[in-house]
């Protein structure tokens, strides 16, 4: 696998995702198309999204609902790319939106591998391979970016990190679609600063590659504890996205919902 086929890997995906074509995002002007469902889609993904905004650098492309069409086409024709999914040009984008009922939801950053720079780092716990079977006893609270239950039918590979029989540190990966399998990572807080999420992310990431599927990784753009072990852990930043919501579902998420 190459750096280059892993990124038309990501691009078709996208695609898929937001009912575009992968071209659509390397075009040099925004592109607009109506939003539609995808059994290929990224399984946690809530689709048709009302409005999902996805770039890879070199413009914006927007998946809309129909009624929501003209207010994304506005927006993008209005503002630079570089300031697109960032304040103060989002609560433009959110106060558009609310007449019809929805507002700006989740925004986040998605990496992938760094084939010049991704590599096993050193760890100075003991590091094993495990596998679908291995996670029932491990879906608790502290493990829960690592693994989710309530799709814990994709959550096909990891790694965890072992102090004696303790588990300390775990890296796994869900099968969210057929060619990309996404990475989460949790540390036990006594155990952080040691390198053992960067060691545990870097390993599962080749895991991956060698099983031809290509590993990603998110993380929200504030969280800079988990930038950073994408960075150290060999991966860079390849697309950042926007999606909308009701705004009831905005409303329990700001109580904690």
């Amino acid at each position: 696998m190459t750096q280059q086929t892993i990124l038309e890997t990501a691009l078709r995906q996208s695609a898929v995702d937001l009912g575009c074509a992968p071209e659509d995002f390397t075009k040099q002007h925004p592109v607009v198309v109506q939003a539609a469902d995808s059994p290929d889609a990224r399984k946690y993904l809530k689709l048709p999204s009302a409005c999902y905004m996805v770039s890879y650098g070199s413009n914006i492309v927007a998946s809309t609902i129909p009624e929501l069409m003209p207010a994304a086409k506005q927006y993008l024709d209005t503002y630079i790319l570089a300031h697109c999914f960032e304040p103060p040009h989002l609560h433009v984008l959110h106060e558009a939106l609310k007449p019809f009922g929805y507002g700006i939801g989740t925004t986040a950053e998605y990496w992938l591998p760094d084939l010049r720079k991704l590599e096993a780092l050193p760890c100075d716990y003991e590091m094993r391979i495990l596998t679908h079977e291995d996670f029932a006893q491990f879906y608790l609270p502290e493990w829960s970016n690592a693994l989710c239950e309530k799709r814990a039918e994709l959550d096909v590979l990891g790694v965890g990190a072992y102090d004696g029989e303790k588990l300390i540190g775990l890296a796994g990966c869900s099968a969210d679609c057929a060619e990309m399998w996404q990475i989460g990572i949790d540390v036990l807080p006594e155990y952080r600063r040691k390198g053992i999420a960067a060691a545990l992310t870097s390993r599962l990431a080749i895991e991956i590659l060698n099983r031809d599927k290509v590993p990603f990784y998110c993380c929200a753009w504030c969280n800079l504890p988990s930038a950073r072990n994408a960075v150290k852990s060999g991966l860079r930043p390849a697309w950042t996205e926007m999606q909308a919501d009701s705004l009831e579902h905005i409303a329990e998420m700001n109580r904690g919902g």
